[in-house]
């Protein structure tokens, strides 16, 4: 595709986004789509929530008037959409748990069914491993898992959005180095897409994207992490999109970990997340998002590092990142949920079953 036409989608991406915003915002006023404050969320007055709707629009209208679609491609489209409307759903009218996962299981269904799979996995070993008929549930778990830990990772203004953009970004020179020129334009036009959102979600923020958005950037990422690493040889790329993702996923696996020691249910919300800690330990709300794009970004330059070098010295590379990432949750209270606060602070941080 010539050079002026991904320019035209990046920009066009942009503009869209950015423009549709404030429209949007009035949008979510008038359907009820407001996120009011309580003793879990860090904002204080009631907030419009479905800004994902915009990123949505941007994303949607550049891949299929500006970019071909077609194979996978249209898989990730169409699995979008249904990831987006059950997000906007949920918006306006607090859907349960399990309605959202079931809409999410449908979206990667379709995802797969038109050739978003995940073929094989690494041996750590020696080669690959061929999944075969495990390849559709390793996928299906793979989407939804990531789908979810960019979700939660949502709570303060711009985070799930800058780290989101930071990914995507890195999936795309991932892809141009692997010869993926297709995904990384749609990584790309997603990043577009998100920098048009960001000025109206950076704090302080004039909306929140919702579920609508965090939902449809997890989907996307994680389709886009499947494609761009599918026909790729070399043994390490399929830690990659891992390492990328490196922030949603370790915030989950800690999460789980956390809520397991504490015998606590899986699911229930809580107020050890990575920027929940940091908040804690006397960080300022701006701060904190700050040193999350910082640690994202240094997990998304390994990656692209990880494609240079060799195999034995990338395994060495992820032992050592994985080691700092656990002894860091460690530190901050991650794991066990240490509720150490900064006697500065004017509120402690609690723990309050709220929401998903």
């Amino acid at each position: 595709m010539p050079a002026y036409i991904n320019g035209i989608a990046l920009v066009s991406a942009f503009v869209v986004a950015l423009v549709s915003m404030p429209l949007v915002i009035k949008l979510a006023f008038r359907l009820g789509a407001i996120d009011r404050p309580n003793q879990r969320k860090v904002h204080a007055k009631p907030m419009p929530r479905m800004g994902g709707m915009a990123i949505f629009l941007a994303f949607i209208l550049v891949m299929t008037c500006v970019v071909r679609v077609s194979g996978p491609f249209l898989g990730m489209i169409y699995g979008a959409i249904i990831i987006f409307v059950v997000g906007l759903l949920d918006d306006i009218w607090q859907l349960s748990a399990w309605v959202k996962l079931v809409g999410q299981i449908i979206a990667a269904v379709v995802a797969i069914y038109f050739g978003v799979v995940v073929q094989f996995m690494t041996n750590p070993f020696d080669g690959f491993i061929d999944l075969g008929l495990l390849s559709i549930p390793v996928t299906m778990l793979w989407i939804v898992g990531v789908t979810n830990a960019v979700n939660l990772i949502d709570g303060l203004d711009g985070l799930a959005a800058g780290v989101s953009g930071i990914a995507a970004i890195s999936l795309g020179i991932v892809a141009l180095l692997q010869g993926q020129s297709a995904v990384a334009l749609a990584a790309f036009v997603l990043v577009a897409a998100i920098l048009g959102f960001l000025p109206y979600n950076f704090y302080p923020a004039r909306t929140f994207m919702g579920d609508s958005g965090s939902n449809l950037l997890g989907f996307l990422l994680a389709c886009l992490a499947i494609l761009g690493t599918a026909k790729s040889a070399a043994l390490i790329s399929l830690f990659i999109p891992i390492v990328i993702l490196g922030i949603p996923i370790f915030d989950t696996f800690f999460a789980i970990i956390r809520r397991i020691h504490n015998k606590a249910p899986i699911f229930r919300p809580d107020k050890d997340h990575l920027h929940h800690r940091l908040m804690a330990m006397g960080m300022s709300h701006r701060r904190s998002v700050f040193i999350i794009y910082g640690i994202s970004a240094f997990f998304s330059a390994v990656a692209v590092a990880l494609t240079f070098i060799t195999s034995p010295k990338a395994t060495l590379v992820l032992a050592i990142l994985l080691l700092i990432v656990i002894l860091g949750a460690r530190k901050i209270g991650m794991v066990s949920g240490d509720h150490t606060v900064n006697p500065q602070m004017a509120k402690p941080v609690k723990t309050r079953n709220v929401e998903l």
